[in-house]
């Protein structure tokens, strides 16, 4: 179990001294010890003592000075709290995770982003209320508890379900409320802009273009949505076969003008806490789910084994780099055309972060001793190398790129749309089933929740990326 470990000089420790010696009263520290939990009965009973230590848990890291401004003493006694509050979080969704899930989706399929808050509202302490994650928003990310961190243990817990997880997996496949009505109005214009996102049909094409110019084309809070309804609007368009991703033109001073697929998400963003970690997971079972997998049905689970979604084959077109998560984007892809001076990386060493599912998909394109050292090791992969080409299908000439991406369309559709999508379900069943890919979200999801509040990430965006000094 991942929990937060205690400072070596006081791992040792009797619980109540460590809380005494930061300044909280004895009776309150005693009080709190004896509401812990060890053990579990039924939901009904657990709800209410395990929310009691919970909500105990909550007051006595309140009644600590904010993070920045805590001594040593005072530091020792939140990590307490903090880590036994989470292995009681832990002992308690190992029994009734599943039960927790069925009553708070017993109405309607819920995204993570809403269940997350439900099971705040039916279990207390559970998970952080919106009140509480508000009130980390507004901090730097170096500055927050982390409450956040019980979201991902929630969702880890609820993921590792099989029912519960592939339940989760097959709401996030759904297409957005939104969505309806912005496929009407692309089906009449053939052009939709979303701001940070643009679409346009042209042939047998959705060409869908991000666009998030003063940051290289980085993903955040601002373009997380409206990327996915973007997603949805290209499958679901009746009138294209296939979909093409491509980076807009940056105005970047070193950039200015070039088109770049995209910079992975924006490091200036998550150093100053406007990166919820709800986003790495609504990301990957969101619109990257549903390039891989397609948007889904309500009635049928896509596993592709009972159920089908409904999908597209899609190319994506590398300009000048793919950095980060722009680099799992290609992982996914039907087809790669790249530029002959394009390259790819995956900086999560640099980040200190996990890069979304590229654990997963990328050894099986490049072997696993590449992929480590791209993951790893920050191993740059120039596209148009023997290793590149492991992940690009083809190379163009940077000059060249708009007659190369007419030509691979053209060659993608000329034989149907019918074959190409079976194709695409028989390689995915075999590569990455709908039950590998729940697994993976579910170790993601505990993992990445303690990476994004680890104080390496803060030391690693100050290091790598001079974030301190970077305007937002």
């Amino acid at each position: 179990m991942n929990t937060t470990a205690l400072p070596t000089a006081v791992g040792a420790d009797d619980p109540a001294a460590i809380l005494v010696r930061a300044g909280l009263a004895a009776d309150p520290a005693h009080e709190w010890l004896a509401a812990e939990q060890t053990r579990t009965a039924d939901l009904a009973t657990d709800r209410h003592r395990y929310s009691a230590f919970w909500q105990r848990s909550s007051a006595l890291v309140a009644s600590l000075p904010p993070k920045p401004r805590r001594n040593p003493a005072e530091v020792a006694a939140a990590a307490l709290v903090l880590d036994r509050a989470r292995a009681a979080r832990e002992r308690f969704l190992a029994v009734h995770a599943e039960a927790v899930y069925d009553e708070i989706t017993a109405r309607e399929m819920l995204r993570l982003d809403d269940l997350v808050f439900a099971a705040a509202a039916a279990v207390p302490g559970l998970t952080p209320s919106p009140e509480e994650v508000a009130a980390e928003a507004a901090l730097n990310q170096g500055d927050k508890d982390g409450v956040e961190i019980d979201q991902g243990i929630f969702l880890a817990h609820v993921l590792a379900s099989p029912r519960a997880g592939t339940h989760l997996c097959h709401a996030m496949l759904l297409p957005l409320p939104e969505s309806s009505e912005l496929a009407e109005k692309f089906a009449a214009d053939g052009r939709l802009d979303l701001g940070s996102v643009r679409l346009e049909r042209r042939g047998k094409a959705v060409h869908i273009t991000p666009a998030n110019p003063r940051f290289l084309n980085a993903e955040d809070d601002s373009t997380l949505r409206r990327m996915e309804a973007a997603v949805d609007v290209a499958i679901l368009d009746a009138a294209t076969e296939i979909m093409v991703v491509r980076g807009g033109a940056v105005d970047h001073p070193k950039y200015q003008g070039r088109r770049i697929f995209g910079a992975g998400i924006n490091l200036t963003h998550l150093y100053r806490g406007r990166i919820p970690f709800v986003w790495f997971m609504a990301r990957d079972l969101g619109y990257v789910h549903k390039l891989f997998r397609g948007v889904a049905r309500p009635e049928t689970v896509p596993d592709d084994l009972v159920g089908r979604s409904v999908e597209k084959p899609w190319i994506a077109v590398v300009d000048s780099f793919a950095i980060g998560g722009h680099c799992q984007l290609l992982l996914v892809a039907d087809y790669v055309l790249a530029a002959d001076d394009a390259f790819m990386s995956l900086p999560a060493r640099k980040e200190g972060i996990i890069p979304g599912f590229a654990n997963l998909r990328l050894p099986r394109l490049t072997g696993e001793r590449i992929a480590r050292e791209a993951i790893l090791y920050e191993r740059k992969l120039v596209c148009d190398s023997v290793e590149g080409r492991l992940i690009c299908d083809e190379i163009a000439s940077a000059d060249g790129m708009e007659s190369a991406v007419e030509r691979v369309v053209a060659g993608l559709t000329d034989a149907g749309s019918v074959s190409a999508v079976g194709n695409r379900r028989a390689f995915r069943v075999a590569q990455e089933p709908l039950e590998a890919f729940r697994r993976y979200a579910s170790v993601y999801a505990r993992e990445q929740a303690y990476c994004h509040f680890s104080p390496a990430l803060i030391a690693n965006l100050e290091r790598n990326w001079d974030a301190k000094n970077r305007r937002s």
